[in-house]
């Protein structure tokens, strides 16, 4: 009788531990087929998720040589932990064919978004779209081939490798985010602060942030203080922080 009763209690014991362990946000192993090519992403819904609801979307980008080790990094470092915290999906492909998304692999959309949105409710059909280093170049590439589907542009670091006319039409009515480290070895800050001064000058709303101390890999814009990219998220929902 003893035994059983200790059963029962620890049986308790184990139910109230895992109801008062919050819900992390998931993140699924996906893949579709588009023209004949394999794309693998992850997709991190937010805790609770509601398929019937309407949740803001971020599509975001790895560096490197955006592999899915690279996609992992990207989603743990920058994406997870805020997209549970604020209710966000947040999707991020892997380069198809090993062809960076400047280089080839921009040929999946829009035709991985169409996909996206009839898998899941995104606010407004609209995304916001951010990558570190070949994923902010990436962001401004994929957002200016296809500027329908794009709120915002942030890249850290990153800049619009294509700047023709054309591209910086499509963009001219996204909010535009550019942050490169104080130390960053590329040498990328005078391109990024002469192209966000060019936006400007052009009536486009861009900022430009030398991010302190920081070499390349940005940890001013990771873990914890990834809720700076969130904030900007949330701002051009609203206009650009208008």
């Amino acid at each position: 009788m003893r035994q059983h009763r200790s059963a029962i209690l620890f049986v308790m014991a184990v139910l109230v531990i895992a109801a008062t362990v919050p819900v992390k946000a998931d993140v699924l192993d996906k893949a579709m087929n588009i023209g004949g090519i394999t794309v693998h992403y992850k997709v991190v819904l937010p805790k609770n998720y509601d398929p019937s609801k309407a949740y803001p979307g971020v599509l975001g980008f790895g560096g490197g040589p955006q592999t899915m080790n690279v996609v992992d990094n990207v989603i743990a470092r920058n994406f997870q932990d805020e997209a549970e915290k604020r209710g966000y999906i947040v999707v991020v492909p892997a380069a198809p064919n090993n062809q960076l998304f400047f280089e080839g692999g921009e040929r999946i959309f829009p035709e991985f978004l169409k996909r996206i949105l009839a898998d899941y409710k995104i606010r407004d059909n609209k995304f916001h779209i951010a990558g570190p280093s070949n994923g902010g170049i990436a962001s401004f590439h994929v957002a200016s081939l296809n500027p329908d589907y794009f709120l915002s542009i942030t890249a850290f670091p990153g800049y619009l490798w294509e700047e023709t006319p054309a591209h910086i039409q499509a963009i001219s009515k996204m909010c535009i985010n550019m942050f490169v480290g104080e130390l960053d070895p590329m040498g990328w800050q005078p391109l990024m602060q002469k192209q966000a001064a060019e936006f400007r000058a052009k009536g486009i709303t861009a900022t430009y942030t030398v991010e302190k101390g920081q070499p390349h890999r940005l940890d001013t814009l990771a873990g914890p203080n990834a809720s700076r990219l969130f904030d900007l998220f949330e701002q051009a929902s609203h206009g650009c922080g208008k």
